[in-house]
């Protein structure tokens, strides 16, 4: 027996790194798991990974109001509503201050801030009293990070949802948190620091975290998992840190 037997979830940006972690791991729990990403390949492999029983694949962009009505059109034709919502799809590209475009600044919030919003808005006629929403954060939110501001903020954005959509939603029992993991070992981290970088990363948190190495995105997952499920009903609005004790301690 899984914690999720009989729910339905849907993880945005499943199709790699700590959205396919979480979407295997829910579906270990027992729920039947939607995801979504951009790219139609990587987005089959996923739903191949989970196993196609248990997942449901839809290509789509979080930014795109059109593709999230697809996205809920197909939620809404198996009948059974949505009882866990996990908000992961993001972006993250490095510019300073003096760097920063108006290109940069909208695609990012396009996604990470304006994304979360509809994505979880759209999802309201759909998402089952009692259901749990989860928002993917970020550790970066708390912290001064060069060349990171776009990001972090939209970031901090996420945090400040989940407390206003906690009271809006406590009416029909839909509990909102966040999950701000730290430095995750994912593709989407490489890719955006580079070998050589994520090499770096890897060495700099022997040294500063306290568990003195990156985290794994099962790691992610298994927080995710927690409160999705009923052991986390007296949980609202919280912010769960997934970062090795990094900004913690």
């Amino acid at each position: 027996m899984g914690q999720l037997d009989g729910r339905t979830s849907l993880v945005t940006g499943g199709n790699g790194g700590i959205g396919l972690a979480t979407a295997q791991r829910l579906a270990d729990e027992g729920s039947h798991v939607f995801i979504t990403g951009r790219r139609k390949a990587e987005l089959d492999a996923a739903v191949e990974a989970v196993g196609a029983d248990r997942a449901t694949g839809v290509v789509g962009d979080v930014s795109d109001p059109e593709d999230l009505d697809r996205l809920y059109a197909a939620v809404r034709a198996r009948g059974r509503g949505l009882d866990v919502l996990v908000a992961n799809a993001a972006i993250g590209e490095f510019a300073t201050l003096e760097q920063t475009t108006q290109e940069h600044f909208d695609t990012t919030f396009a996604v990470n801030a304006r994304g979360v919003v509809f994505t979880v808005q759209k999802a309201l006629p759909l998402l089952n009293d009692g259901a749990s929403v989860v928002l993917i954060g970020s550790t970066a939110a708390d912290r001064g990070m060069e060349a990171f501001g776009a990001y972090a903020a939209s970031k901090a954005a996420v945090r400040s949802f989940a407390r206003t959509w906690s009271v809006e939603l406590k009416g029909r029992g839909i509990r909102v948190n966040v999950v701000s993991p730290g430095m995750i070992e994912t593709p989407g981290a490489t890719a955006l620091l580079g070998e050589e970088g994520a090499r770096a990363a890897r060495t700099g948190a022997a040294e500063t975290v306290v568990k003195g190495r990156t985290g794994e995105p099962e790691e992610v997952a298994a927080a995710v998992a927690f409160l999705a499920s009923e052991q986390s009903g007296y949980v609202v609005g919280a912010n769960i840190y997934v970062d090795g004790g990094v900004n913690q301690v």
